[in-house]
């Protein structure tokens, strides 16, 4: 991880990537996987700002693969469409 910039860079393009594929499709199930990308992204950008831990590069760490695990499910979810 080089910074915490670029993490939230990849928050922002893996999120926003996933809003933008399904924004075309005008269903119920689409509003519902875009109002999950943007809690994602709300909750994610909260962990990266949270000042008070000890161990940054784990932090970060498990941050990128939350992002990863959680992006993927949302990917399935949209191919099911």
């Amino acid at each position: 991880m080089a910074n915490v910039r670029d993490l939230k860079k990849d928050i922002n393009y893996v999120l926003g990537d996933i809003i933008g594929a399904v924004a075309d499709n005008d269903t119920k199930e689409s509003e519902a996987i875009i109002d999950e990308a943007i809690q994602t992204f709300d909750e994610l950008i909260v962990k990266v700002n949270d000042r008070s831990v000890d161990n940054k590069k784990e932090h970060f760490k498990s941050i990128n693969q939350e992002l990863e695990t959680r992006g993927r499910a949302l990917i399935d979810k949209i191919n099911k469409l």
